[in-house]
């Protein structure tokens, strides 16, 4: 197969964590001696007019056969969809993805277990919030509660908040951003499942645990153990990929009572080295046969 691609991260980002993974991606393209060329998204502009829709490449490249996307630029990998390159992840499903409340959306009508959600109504606050709202939102959904903003990566943006003082005062906060208000699972306090999909598979999976935060992440201090999830957790960690119409994702399990599972997010562009050096598997490979496999 004469096919050539890009691996395309964000440029713009401190630290190594995202050229880190198109390096793994670009390793293991070469391994199958597959062309694939790493590429910062503030390289590639998109050109519009009434007669012109194309890529502008600083070095003056050609146009790949596809790309994979391991950035939430969502206007460039449209663009690039746009001028007939195949993009994976997608750019619809990149954006999902990236919303948090779009994703439990599409995970809600795929019937997928998620905690218990309220979308907080895009309102603009003049200094006084509606009480009547908070009042209702805290009995639908009970003390604590989680209060997640739409966009955030690492566990960020995540509150776990024990007070109707306290959910005032964050609310207050972040006016103006959209969020969602969510049932905490405490069975899962600092506890959770990470399993990469890619395809129709679960290639690998870890466990993650954090004894001094709710949060599981391993940017929040958590640690990380490899796993071997069941076929029911294998089964819904496949639906909820594709509820977003990722070609392969990171999804992370919350434990639920009565050690049910529960979907917590969808990661499109989920790092991949912290479950390489905690398993053994380089999901890379996985997704560059995923990838051959798609475009032949």
């Amino acid at each position: 197969m004469n096919k050539k691609g890009w691996v395309i991260y964000n440029g713009n980002l401190a630290g190594n964590k995202f050229l880190d993974y198109a390096e793994m991606i670009e390793a293991a393209a070469s391994a199958k001696n597959l062309e694939i060329t790493i590429m910062k998204n503030n390289e590639l502009l998109s050109l519009l007019s009434k007669d012109i829709l194309e890529i502008v490449s600083f070095a003056e490249r050609e146009l790949p056969d596809f790309a994979v996307f391991a950035d939430k630029d969502i206007y460039l990998a449209k663009q690039l969809e746009l001028v007939g390159v195949k993009v994976f992840n997608s750019a619809e499903a990149i954006e999902i993805s990236d919303d948090k409340i779009a994703t439990y959306q599409h995970l809600a009508v795929s019937r997928l277990p998620i905690p218990r959600t309220i979308i907080a109504p895009k309102v603009f606050y003049s200094g006084q919030l509606e009480e009547t709202l908070l009042d209702k939102v805290i009995r639908e959904i009970r003390l604590p509660m989680i209060i997640k903003e739409a966009y955030g990566s690492f566990g960020e943006q995540v509150y776990l908040l024990h007070s109707k003082e306290a959910i005032h005062k964050k609310m207050e906060e972040i006016q103006g951003k959209a969020y969602l208000f969510q049932e905490f699972v405490p069975e899962s306090y600092g506890r959770d499942l990470r399993l990469q999909v890619v395809g129709s598979k679960v290639v690998a999976a870890m466990e993650r645990n954090n004894r001094n935060d709710f949060r599981a992440n391993v940017t929040a201090g958590g640690s990380m153990s490899s796993y071997t999830p069941s076929q029911s957790e294998s089964d819904l960690a496949v639906a909820a990929a594709s509820a977003i119409k990722a070609d392969f994702a990171g999804v992370d399990l919350l434990i639920g009572p009565d050690n049910t599972r529960i979907v917590c997010e969808v990661n499109s562009n989920a790092h991949i080295r912290n479950l390489l050096e905690c398993t053994g598997v380089n999901a890379a490979d996985y997704i560059i046969d995923y990838i051959l496999e798609a475009l032949s």
